[in-house]
Parts: structure tokens; C-alpha cells; sequence
């Protein structure tokens, strides 16, 4: 399926965050084991509708992504396409990386990545990072895969910007370097839901998700000011331990999706 919806009515523009779990810490996860978690979830989203899904890496690392990091990404993305080829598949690397996520998605056939601090520096909590984006866009050209879509974060809320702009201004930078998307996240919901109106009053025509804090009650106000959200919390199982199979829960992500198509 095409990443970017023709038609959002008919084609909600609503992208599920399969988060894997933190491989710095849980070395002793099998390949088996992983393959057989993001299908399983995989299927929850699928079950109730959800067809695009962001394959989530969160292992903590110093640096660019390791090799094994990429390696394993690359393998499960992969298999998730495979098993299911209708889907709308990205990629996103906790490590701050232009060039992995890139890399992950053609070899496993992703149409799409996830980059945070796209443009602007920014202070996190674990240091400074500098901007994504010219490093990102050349690696794509280089690759020919130019139709992998970059959703590119502005002013992310983890992060302090070290550049003294507002954030419609930098939504503006970010289409400007060649995002394709862009994620818009404030630190409460309302504020996200004014930046994405300023973002577009500054005249953003690009498609703006919004990032966080997106739950079945809010999504239809969601949807009246975002072209899109990306949700992963809101619809994760209670008490899921790190060994179980299942983290994600059918009947939440079906309510979400039943107020989808309500609003």
C-alpha cells in the first residue's frame, strides 16, 4: 500500500509504533524469538485495520547504530514484509543515525523512516545532537531510493532546540531540506495541536502527524488539525512482561480505530 494516503477518509493516515525491546539490555532474546514478537503484533494491528506500522528500534547506544543493530532491524523488517506485503512498513533507530534507518529500509523493503532532530541542534539527555537532514537526503539520492519517505521530527519533545527559531519556522526548514512528512510533538497534547496549526498557517503543505499522546478519545481532535498520528501506547496491553509475545491489544486498537472512522 502507498505510504501517503490518497484518500484519508477512506485511508485514515494512522501509522502503530511496533516498539522492539532494548537489545543493550536483553541480549539473551533470540532471532526466533524477535521474529516471532513483531509478527505477532504485526497481526494485532493488521486484525483491526492498521496497515501502516513503524518497526521501532530502542537500543541505547552511543553513537551511530551499531552493525548488529542494523543487522537485526533489517532481518525483522524483512520478515514483517514478507509475511505481510500490504503493509505500509518504516523504520526508525534509537541510536541518532541518518544513515541506518536508510540503509534498514531498502534492504528489508520499508517504505519509510523516521529521523529526529531533521534540522536544528538539540540537547537531549544524552547529549547534543546535530541535524539529520543533508546527510540523510545524500545518502538517499546515493542509494537511488529517493521513494523511501523521510518523516522528519521538528523540535521533538525529548529534546531542548539550540537554535532560537519557533517551531513553524524549523516545520518550514524541515520540508525545505527534503522532509517528506513531518512529526510534530509538543509536550502536552495541546500544544502539539498548536504547533500543527502554526505549521500550517506558516503554509506547510506537507503532511503533519502528530506524534504522542494520541489515545481513542482524543484521535478524532487529533484528526480535525493533524493529517495523521502515530500511536503505539495508548493501545498496549497491561502487564505485558519483556518475555511475553503480545504487547499490543486487539480490542484497544480496534476502539481506536472504530473512533477513526467516527470522526
Amino acid at each position: 500500500m502507498s505510504f501517503f494516503p490518497a484518500d484519508a477518509a477512506a485511508d485514515p493516515f494512522i501509522v502503530a509504533a511496533l516498539h522492539l525491546p532494548d537489545l543493550s539490555v536483553r541480549r539473551d532474546m533470540s532471532m526466533g524469538f524477535l521474529e516471532d514478537y513483531v509478527l505477532a503484533n504485526t497481526e494485532v494491528f493488521l486484525e483491526t485495520g492498521i496497515r501502516r506500522i513503524m518497526l521501532q528500534d530502542q537500543t541505547r547506544q552511543k553513537g551511530p547504530a551499531t552493525a548488529e543493530t542494523i543487522a537485526i532491524t533489517a532481518t525483522l523488517g524483512r520478515v514483517m514484509k514478507r509475511e505481510n506485503p500490504a503493509i505500509s512498513l518504516g523504520i526508525i533507530v534509537q541510536a541518532h543515525d541518518a544513515i541506518a534507518p536508510l540503509a534498514i529500509a531498502h534492504a528489508s523493503g520499508a517504505d519509510f523512516v523516521r529521523l529526529k532532530i531533521f534540522v536544528g541542534a538539540a540537547m537531549t539527555l544524552e547529549g547534543t545532537r546535530g541535524p539529520l537532514a543533508v546527510e540523510a537526503r545524500t545518502y538517499r539520492h546515493q542509494m537511488r531510493r529517493d521513494d523511501i519517505a523521510i518523516l522528519a521530527d521538528v523540535f521533538d519533545r525529548t529534546c531542548m532546540p539550540l537554535i532560537d527559531v519557533s517551531p513553524e519556522e524549523a516545520a518550514k526548514g524541515a520540508v525545505k531540506f527534503g522532509a517528506d512528512g513531518l512529526v510534530i510533538t509538543g509536550a502536552t497534547f495541546s500544544e502539539s495541536l498548536s504547533r500543527i496549526r502554526a505549521a500550517k498557517a506558516a503554509g506547510v503543505t506537507r503532511p503533519i502527524l502528530l506524534g504522542g499522546s494520541v489515545t481513542s478519545e482524543n484521535i478524532a481532535e487529533t484528526l480535525a488539525v493533524a493529517d495523521g498520528a502515530i500511536v503505539s501506547t495508548d493501545l498496549m496491553r497491561q502487564g505485558a512482561g519483556p518475555t511475553d509475545l503480545l504487547h499490543w491489544d486487539t480490542e484497544k486498537a480496534r476502539r481506536l480505530v472504530d473512533a477513526v472512522h467516527g470522526a
